[in-house]
């Protein structure tokens, strides 16, 4: 195992200065997209464009070649026709670069010839101790170094999702999707064909990266089983990992063939793989993230016993239903807690798990007292809240109470912040996961400020609860594994 910053991927994902090939004043070319963008997040580094006859590329004095450049730049990015990726790669190794990423496709995904001319680019970067990305891919992400070498703009946070992806434009289209949520990447990298470096290698990078806190896989094959699953092993031993893999069905077989040349392997093979060496596996897309936020967010539970709290009968049902589903009990709550609940509970109510309130004559007893509660059992080791608290209902009881109509948003948001704070600080204050869910995004403050607080709350309650239910699955392997 590497130190982080002597890995070989750490100077590629911390580039000083930059030359770009690809870009021109063709503006809707892929290269002079991906240059706008690589401009656009604001990387503080020196970007150097390259073009053979172009002097000047989007406000910069373009270079020929890299023997031409001032300075021997610290990464090197090809968007360039096939045919001439070994010609220029040859060049850049001669200048004394020692990183590169290439995005151009058509190696060693399309036939046999392919497969010898990327073969080819993997001795050249060795002759010269070079170090690649890709060929195929679409490049890398690092949100902590305003870092964005892809086509599409970077709009979500700085996060602590660390990913790696054999599918490249699907880290692009996770920017919009984690930003639906106040999430980020932490670091990301697109391998495409993975013809120097390949998932075992960014899962070692990752696991000792200090801005990721999990790490996300999606997995069309294993290139080199043993070396990942060792290296998945012990890294799961400190950081989680979720993966999700495509190419157990006939379809996805077919598919990751055509997509990166990847030969995909039997589900139960790759099940078992997962499972031995610590990785939680998402079945779908979302569950990826999911699972990704809640395992980088929270305490890790003792065990599988779980409260509900709800206000509302359904939606507690539903998580009722999706904890049988995915393998966790609903906790038999202790008599002191049961007489503790019967305190603040209508008789409406119920004190059996879930808790269902039905209505709470102060709110503070719902984000408060009551998970307060349910997280001081000993049998409970993970809560589940149903969360709903639409501002304009606060903001127009304000009013009806003879408040000040124009102060009157202001005044809920306070107390929504009020009402948040509390809640964020019991999962801290009991070591134990709080999960929440709602229909409600994060228009809607009371979500987004608890969001941005660090309490997880997802889009329905079987999400939350699934996300649950694989934090539970990590802890078993952190403790027996």
């Amino acid at each position: 195992m590497h130190d982080y910053q002597s890995h070989p991927l750490y100077g590629l994902m911390h580039p000083r200065s930059i030359a770009f090939w690809g870009a021109s004043h063709n503006a809707m070319n892929m290269g002079s997209v991906q240059l706008t963008q690589l401009l656009a997040y604001g990387y503080e580094g020196t970007v150097y464009p390259m073009h053979p006859s172009e002097k000047e590329i989007q406000g910069r004095k373009a270079y020929a070649r890299a023997a031409d450049l001032p300075e021997t730049p610290d990464l090197a990015i090809f968007i360039l026709p096939t045919k001439v990726v070994p010609e220029i790669l040859e060049e850049c190794g001669q200048a004394g670069v020692k990183n590169a990423i290439i995005v151009t496709a058509g190696f060693g995904e399309i036939d046999a010839d392919g497969r010898k001319v990327q073969d080819g680019l993997v001795r050249t970067a060795q002759k010269y101790g070079m170090r690649f990305i890709g060929p195929n891919c679409i490049g890398v992400v690092n949100s902590h170094l305003k870092l964005n070498t892809t086509f599409f703009p970077y709009d979500a946070s700085t996060g602590f999702i660390g990913m790696a992806s054999q599918s490249g434009s699907f880290i692009t289209q996770m920017f919009t999707h984690l930003a639906k949520f106040g999430l980020g990447f932490s670091q990301a990298l697109s391998v495409g064909n993975e013809a120097m470096t390949d998932l075992a290698d960014c899962v070692e990078y990752l696991g000792q990266c200090p801005d990721t806190k999990v790490i996300a896989l999606y997995v069309e094959t294993i290139r080199r089983g043993r070396e990942f699953f060792e290296v998945a092993k012990e890294v799961s031993r400190t950081k989680p990992i979720v993966a999700y893999y495509v190419g157990g069905s006939s379809a996805g077989k077919r598919a990751a063939l055509s997509h990166t040349g990847a030969l995909a392997g039997p589900d139960p093979l790759y099940e078992g793989i997962f499972r031995q060496c610590g990785i939680v596996r998402a079945r779908t897309i979302e569950d990826l993230f999911d699972f990704c936020w809640v395992l980088g967010a929270s305490p890790l539970p003792s065990g599988n016993g779980l409260a509900v709290l709800t206000h509302s009968g359904g939606p507690g049902a539903a998580a009722a239903d999706a904890a049988d589903r995915n393998g966790l009990a609903l906790t038999d709550f202790s008599a002191k807690t049961v007489e503790r609940l019967s305190g603040y509970l209508p008789h409406t109510a119920s004190t059996a798990n879930p808790v269902d309130v039905t209505f709470s004559r102060n709110p503070s007893d719902y984000s408060q007292v009551l998970p307060g509660i349910l997280l001081d059992d000993d049998r409970v080791h993970s809560l589940f809240m149903y969360l709903l608290m639409p501002v304009h209902r606060v903001v127009q009881s304000i009013r009806d109470m003879g408040g000040d109509p124009e102060k009157a948003e202001e005044m809920a948001l306070d107390y929504i912040k009020s009402q948040c704070g509390p809640v964020a600080g019991l999962s801290r204050a009991h070591g134990k996961p709080l999960v929440g869910a709602s229909f409600c995004d994060r228009h809607e403050p009371f979500i987004r400020v608890l969001q941005e607080m660090g309490v997880p709350v997802l889009p329905s309650p079987e999400r939350a609860v699934r996300a649950l239910a694989a934090l539970v699955q990590y802890s078993s392997f952190r403790q027996n594994g």
